[in-house]
């Protein structure tokens, strides 16, 4: 009856591991897909956020201006700004606001 019984203990243990080691492998798969997309992203990050830096600074914009639109631009007050919506065909204006309600 002993001998039973650490037969049972033995494949029981066996069966564990086997399927630990497999849930394990599962993880492991997930963890290296997660961490290559993440890779991905910060590459695209990284030119994404150059790119803006580049084409956001001061002297860019203002070079910007004069090479393409010349004197066509001017400086609006922001309380000048408005916001339309058209709902069910009525328009609608009102006053634009940097932070979203």
């Amino acid at each position: 009856m002993s001998k039973f019984f650490v037969i049972l203990l033995i494949i029981s243990l066996i069966l564990s591991t086997a399927l630990i080691k497999n849930s394990t492998k599962r993880i492991d798969d997930e963890i290296f897909v997660l961490k290559e997309s993440v890779r991905s992203l910060k590459k695209d990050f990284e030119d994404i956020k150059l790119e803006h830096d580049y084409l956001s600074s001061a002297e860019k914009l203002l070079e910007f201006q004069n090479l393409y639109f010349e004197n066509k631009l001017s400086k609006k007050d922001i309380q000048e700004i408005k916001k339309i919506k058209k709902i069910l065909g009525k328009i609608e204006i009102n006053q634009f606001n940097l932070i979203n309600e």
